[in-house]
């Protein structure tokens, strides 16, 4: 008799917070309604997770999703609906993303206080 039994998937709805892990600044809030409006993304949600990435083992993943995933953590800034997964926010708590333009090139940038250390080039950051 097979006794294995194989873990339920996680079906939970997204769960709107009190309490956003992240803060969007002024810059980064028009960025992201701007490209919204741009390329056609009304509705959408602006994802923001921690993925596995560079020379320090995490990074950012920045996209425009139709829909959370169950089990997301959704918030609004400003009419910017944003979600991430629960263990992003974890490594993202307190977080400030900002938008910067300079001659040199634009993009957001992460004030990350749980970031111990970053690569030489600021893609990825360890904990």
């Amino acid at each position: 008799m097979d006794t294995t039994t194989t873990p339920a998937p996680n079906t939970a709805a997204p769960q709107a917070t009190s309490s956003s892990p992240v803060r969007l600044t002024e810059a980064a809030v028009a960025q992201v309604k701007k490209v919204t409006q741009d390329q056609g993304f009304e509705g959408y949600y602006f994802s923001i997770r921690v993925v596995p990435a560079g020379c320090s083992g995490l990074g950012y993943d920045l996209n425009m999703v139709r829909e959370a995933k169950p089990g997301d953590v959704i918030w609004e800034q400003e009419g910017v609906k944003i979600a991430t997964d629960a263990l992003s926010s974890k490594y993202l708590t307190g977080t400030e993303i900002d938008f910067v333009s300079s001659v040199t090139g634009a993009g957001f940038k992460f004030n990350n206080p749980n970031a111990k250390s970053s690569c030489g080039c600021g893609t990825s950051f360890s904990t």
